[in-house]
């Protein structure tokens, strides 16, 4: 998420949906975003009081809990929830930066998640961004810890004055899953 950190506005609006522990949310605030963090944990949520706005949210029993707010970027990582697919990219400000990442298929080999609805198939995320700038997009095993994942980092391509991405952001190679 951090390398993705320089496509979005300065001093930007940031949603860190299903946050957790707020890892990402921490930091991004540390660098001057205004964030939000969502999460159905309330006690998680607790913990980040003073950083940003908390929302406590069903994401998966309940409706879009943001309805009209507009985010310069939306992260997600180590979550996924489809139907949430199309209010993801309707939050997404113009110019605005969706980066995702989470567990794909082959994934069961090295533990959990290892159930078939909460892995990405292949190409799956990419076809999830039909429409945006596609900045980057990895598919394929990380080691440390050992995991199958697929990443992408994606601009909502409706605001002409948005700076380019970084030509070396571009260029993206993913490994081959074991």
């Amino acid at each position: 998420m951090r390398r993705w950190a320089p496509l979005i506005r300065p001093g930007g609006h940031v949603l860190d949906l299903a946050c957790g522990s707020g890892r990402h949310l921490r930091w991004l605030a540390t660098q001057g975003f205004e964030v939000i963090g969502v999460d159905r944990d309330a006690a998680a949520l607790a913990a980040l009081q003073g950083l940003g706005r908390t929302l406590v949210a069903d994401l998966e029993a309940g409706p879009w809990p943001l309805v009209g707010e507009a985010f310069d970027a939306v992260v997600v990582t180590n979550y996924l929830w489809r139907p949430l697919w199309p209010a993801l990219r309707a939050a997404l400000a113009p110019g605005g930066v969706l980066i995702y990442e989470t567990f794909a298929v082959g994934n069961a080999t090295y533990g959990k998640p290892s159930n078939p609805d909460f892995l990405l198939r292949p190409g799956e995320l990419l076809e999830a961004c039909r429409g945006l700038q596609i900045v980057a997009y990895e598919d394929g095993f990380l080691e440390a810890p050992p995991r199958c994942v697929q990443r992408i980092a994606a601009r909502d391509a409706t605001h002409r004055d948005a700076p380019p991405a970084p030509l070396e952001s571009r260029i993206v190679s993913p490994p081959d899953r074991p």
